[in-house]
């Protein structure tokens, strides 16, 4: 006689708000996690963004709503997409596009790649395998790597022509904590960046989302919640 074996219903997570503004901001604050049959309520010119079970939703302009109501889960394919660690090989002009781009200007393609044009905080898995990306991807083009409060001099990380990717030396690798100017030298659009290194990658998006909010890694919390976006 055989047995038929149901599959037990997906248990919904509780949510966690990843991006807020508008007047209701100080209500969902970056971190608040709101449970499924929570009521969000927001007024005009709100934008909430919750990620939860693998996919984020944006919720915009007055009304009150709630997450067990919202659409299914993510499959997460834009969260494998921006999480993978690629071989440098791949990075090459036409191979740059970040998750869901359907034209216009690249954008960074993972997670674990340092955007040299934006500043900020970077959570990072491994010291010794720091990736730089650029968007302009015409011309060679060389920065200077300066630590602050540490006695090494500029490190250097050439960009060919046509490539996206250049390697931190792994020589000189960052020092977790210290800032580093990253610029053409003596330019006032250098941008400073800091680095966290993680002793583990989480596994999940909500994991990941956490770790990056309590490091103030809000430049890959914002990749984090465009690439896994849900339309609704």
């Amino acid at each position: 006689m055989a047995v038929a074996v149901l599959a037990a219903p997906q248990v919904a997570q509780a949510g966690v708000v990843v991006s807020s503004s508008g007047p209701s901001a100080g209500n969902y604050p970056v971190g608040r996690q709101i449970g499924t049959n929570d009521r969000i309520v927001l007024r005009d010119g709100d934008t909430l963004t919750v990620l939860q079970n693998g996919g984020t939703r944006v919720f915009r302009g007055a009304g009150t709503y709630v997450l067990s109501q919202a659409s299914a889960s993510s499959t997460n394919t834009g969260f494998q997409r921006l999480t993978t660690q690629r071989a440098a090989s791949r990075a090459r002009t036409g191979a740059v596009r970040g998750p869901g781009d359907t034209g216009g200007a690249p954008s960074n393609p993972s997670l674990w790649y340092v955007d040299v044009s934006t500043a900020g905080t970077r959570c990072l898995p491994d010291p010794e395998n720091v990736r730089l990306w650029r968007g302009d991807t015409q011309a060679d083009s060389t920065y200077a790597l300066v630590a602050e409060g540490l006695s090494e001099g500029p490190v250097d990380a050439s960009f060919r022509a046509g490539e996206a990717l250049a390697i931190w030396d792994i020589n000189h690798p960052p020092v977790a904590g210290h800032t580093y100017r990253i610029g053409h030298g003596s330019g006032a659009s250098a941008v400073e960046v800091r680095f966290v290194f993680l002793d583990a990658v989480p596994a999940t998006p909500e994991e990941l989302a956490a770790t990056l909010i309590a490091n103030g890694c809000t430049v890959q919390l914002a990749q984090l919640a465009s690439a896994t976006e849900v339309t609704e």
